[in-house]
């Protein structure tokens, strides 16, 4: 796996620019509210907010305008005041902008960069320039949940941005939600219920990597600009998550399947799954993965589930290249270095 550069840290007065790579909801009119909400949540952690040009113009004019979605993408690496680069939701749609981004511009100007679900694929862009950016909040999804920004995701996004030690033992959350949420009624708000932990689908013992991943779409990238090769798994953490349409019995096998046919299930040194946004069981899922880790291409890698990433919520920041450790006795997952410089 490469090597990547850790971007700067932040501090209290520093700028962070939001963006609509994928999605331009934040711009609408029923759901302008929400992106207030997030962006005064970002204030109160001393940043200053500002929205990149086309930020906010709204999802029929950025559906139709990838091109001015990457000059978003890279007004925010280039504007010289901008620290950090936040998405403000996900989507399906990221893809059309990559043609019209320079990754030199990425390079150039490394700075922290943050979003999931289909920002992935500018995650990717960034791994391939060379810079470590972090799977984790959208501005709209957790950071402006009417519940208020939960304070697992809001430590986690501190705590991984602002201090330059060693991020440490990534606990479970006491509660969760797979909930949908509302972006159009300020009132509805999502409840949070008792979270189960974190559980070992199999392995023993401990794992060390580097962080790599993100949803299931990875499959979909080959031979595009974005294609991850089996060299860039060696010796990596594996993280993966999806939405439940995605991430079916099916879907799981699909995934699995793939990783194992392309010979990435032997470059791995471990894998973690983050909770599916659905409220049933994971055990027929966990019992296809270790079928198809374990018994078909005879690999016990250490696999832990139930993670606190992706679509439900809250979440924590998962910094791409950082090395992490997931030890199977004490059911532990960590992040052993810092996320930023």
């Amino acid at each position: 796996m490469k090597k990547l550069i850790k971007p700067g840290h932040l501090e209290k007065g520093d700028t962070i620019a939001t963006i609509s790579p994928c999605n331009g909801w934040a711009g609408d009119t029923q759901i302008r509210w929400k992106y207030e909400l997030g962006a005064s949540r970002l204030r109160e952690l001393g940043l200053r907010v500002v929205a990149a040009p086309n930020s906010l113009r709204g999802s029929e004019y950025l559906s139709k305008n990838p091109r001015a979605r990457a000059e978003d993408l890279t007004w925010a690496f280039e504007n010289r005041e901008v620290r950090a680069i936040i998405a403000n939701v996900g989507g399906n749609d990221s893809i059309k902008i990559i043609p019209y981004v320079d990754s030199k511009v990425i390079s150039d100007h490394p700075k922290i960069f943050v979003g999931y679900s289909d920002v992935m694929n500018l995650h990717l862009l960034c791994y391939h320039s060379g810079l470590s950016t972090f799977y984790g909040d959208n501005l709209l999804t957790t950071i402006a949940d009417q519940a208020g920004w939960h304070e697992y995701g809001k430590k986690s996004f501190v705590k991984t941005l602002f201090d330059p030690s060693p991020i440490g033992t990534i606990d479970s959350s006491k509660e969760w939600t797979f909930e949908a949420s509302d972006y159009v009624d300020p009132e509805k708000k999502r409840t949070y219920y008792l979270n189960d932990g974190y559980r070992i689908i199999q392995g023993c013992g401990r794992a060390t990597g580097r962080l790599i991943g993100g949803h299931t779409g990875i499959m979909d990238l080959e031979g595009s600009p974005l294609e991850l090769k089996t060299e860039d798994f060696d010796g990596a953490i594996l993280f993966v998550e999806d939405i439940p349409e995605f991430f079916d019995e099916e879907g799981v096998r699909t995934y699995f399947g793939y990783l194992g046919q392309k010979g990435i299930l032997k470059k791995l040194s471990g894998i973690i799954i983050g909770k599916v946004n659905e409220n049933i069981s994971f055990s027929d899922r966990a019992q296809i993965i270790s079928q198809i880790v374990s018994d078909q291409y005879s690999n016990s890698i250490p696999i832990l589930s139930g993670l606190n990433f992706g679509h439900s919520a809250p979440i924590c920041m998962l910094p791409y290249g950082a090395l992490a450790e997931l030890d199977c006795e004490k059911k532990t997952f960590s992040i052993l270095e810092s996320g930023v410089s």
